[in-house]
């Protein structure tokens, strides 16, 4: 599975880092930034959580 994110639609929500600490943090801005791109066992479950909550649609995942 494959992370893309689209700063540009993201609103700085932090859902993403509620659902999915390991994958995604924000910057100073509150902006998303993407931590690691490859889930992997778990982190798998996580990425589906954060691409489901976030209010922007900011985050798309590939299989």
């Amino acid at each position: 599975m494959r992370i893309d994110v689209d700063p540009g639609r993201c609103v700085g929500a932090g859902q993403c880092v509620l659902a999915a600490p390991a994958l995604f943090d924000q910057d100073e801005a509150a902006m998303v930034v993407l931590l690691n791109g490859n889930p992997a066992g778990a982190e798998v479950d996580a990425a589906q959580d954060a691409e489901n909550v976030c209010p922007s649609g900011a985050i798309t995942l590939t299989p």
